[in-house]
């Protein structure tokens, strides 16, 4: 059963989400080019001492969940996240302006929860207003305004929406 896997997850964001409120903004850049930054892969089996004190203020946790449609990526609040076909790969978000009201960019310093395995690369790529937008595998990661956690009521928007599908082998002690 997964209920230890996703205590450690919550506990996780929640200790991100409190070190992020009381963190400072961090600092903004003024380029408008595109900036990618890999992390090394996380999850080969055993958490990193990284990913275990590595939350710092700024840190977003992404772990894998069960939603209705089958495992994907998500939030460590339950949003599950989205990647958009129209976003190059390791460039610049093509959601912009109205879109980007609908589809939030996530944004931070990307941590793999010590709870999955197997993830792709995350990474950061620069918006045009210098924020780090989240990526995975290159692509740049949003979540659908209003849904409740674990909804994947955006996946095939337009044809171009999809979540990020992952499996039960990507979670620490899952089938595999």
């Amino acid at each position: 059963m997964r209920k230890s896997g996703f205590a450690a997850a919550a506990g996780l964001g929640s200790l991100a989400l409190l070190l992020t409120a009381c963190g400072g903004s961090s600092g903004s850049s003024s380029t408008s080019s595109p900036t990618t930054t890999s992390t090394a892969k996380p999850g080969n089996g055993a958490p990193s001492s990284a990913a275990l004190g590595g939350i710092t203020p700024g840190s977003t946790v992404l772990h894998v969940q069960k939603s209705a449609i089958g495992w994907v990526l998500a939030l460590s609040n339950g949003q599950v996240v989205y990647a958009y076909d129209k976003d190059p790969k390791g460039g610049s978000p093509a959601c912009t302006g109205s879109c980007a009201q609908i589809w939030k960019p996530v944004t931070g310093k990307p941590l793999a929860s010590p709870a999955d395995t197997g993830l792709g690369t995350l990474g950061t790529v620069a918006t045009a207003t210098g924020a780090k937008q989240i990526t995975y595998n290159g692509s740049p990661l949003y979540t659908y305004k209003g849904a409740k956690p674990l909804a994947t009521k955006g996946n095939g928007i337009g044809g171009m929406w999809h979540v990020i599908k992952m499996s039960e082998s990507n979670i620490v002690g899952g089938a595999g």
